[in-house]
């Protein structure tokens, strides 16, 4: 009989223990490695790392396409920079002529060509040509010579291969004299084209 009982009291044991154990497996919450999640949980914390991870992948792009503006932003700037510094070189310079006469001439060539040169390199630059007279003879007559004079070098230029598109023309006629002396020197000044980068 003592042995029937210390069987029923361990079977008991066992039951309990058994039923605790189910009872401890039937709750809502899983533990793991510290962890208390409830079924489901472990499915929405992944949606949410998805949706953190595509937030953070977004913000990196915006943040690359940001630096991608800057960068072009700040080589634009740099080239405007550039252009600048070269302009006076290319705008320093003028083409001269002899009195009445708009003949390219040798010593006009050369400039002109180092003009040709500047514009290849800076393919998006245009400019103006201005044909400007010395004081000598009519408004009218230093109008048409200072177009003469301003159409002839765009002409050399474009014989050189740069588009007209990218050049215009003007005359000043004698109203703009770079010296306003009145003797040989001064008006030997005043005949020439003038170039402005615009």
């Amino acid at each position: 009989m003592k042995m029937k009982t210390g069987i029923s009291w361990a079977t008991m044991i066992i039951v309990l223990l058994g039923g605790l154990l189910l009872f401890g497996c039937s709750k809502k919450e899983i533990q793991t490695d510290g962890l208390v999640t409830k079924p489901g949980e472990g499915q929405l914390a992944d949606e949410e790392a998805e949706k953190a991870k595509k937030r953070a992948r977004i913000r990196e792009q915006e943040l690359t396409e940001q630096q991608l503006r800057e960068k072009a932003l700040a080589e634009e700037e740099a080239r405007r920079k550039a252009l600048t510094a070269a302009a006076g070189s290319f705008e320093n310079e003028d083409v001269y002529f002899e009195f009445d006469q708009f003949v390219i001439s040798e010593s006009a060539k050369a400039v002109l060509n180092k003009k040709a040169q500047w514009l290849r390199e800076h393919a998006t630059a245009k400019a103006l040509i201005e044909g400007h007279c010395d004081e000598r003879g009519s408004t009218e007559y230093n109008l048409a010579l200072g177009q003469k004079r301003a159409d002839a070098a765009l002409q050399y230029l474009v014989a050189l291969g740069i588009s007209p598109s990218r050049l215009s023309t003007i005359s000043y006629g004698k109203e703009r004299p770079a010296d306003p002396g009145q003797n040989e020197t001064a008006w030997a000044k005043n005949r020439r084209a003038h170039f402005v980068l615009k």
